[in-house]
């Protein structure tokens, strides 16, 4: 299956952002994109690897025996 390429406003919504988040992480170089001329698309699996490597998992406390 071919790679789905987001908008902006696409990965924004599905961030529950505003387009202001996702254009800082390509300004800064934080996630993969792609530039078709002056449009910026944003590879599903960047925004996934993205994702998971910035996910935080809680932390299991032992009970004391």
């Amino acid at each position: 299956m071919p790679e789905r390429f987001l908008s902006v406003t696409q990965v924004a919504e599905r961030l529950g952002t505003t387009e202001r988040f996702p254009r800082r992480l390509v300004a800064e170089r934080r996630i993969t994109f792609v530039k078709v001329g002056r449009h910026i698309r944003i590879p599903e699996s960047a925004l996934s690897a993205f994702l998971d490597t910035h996910t935080v998992h809680p932390i299991r406390h032992r009970r004391a025996a």
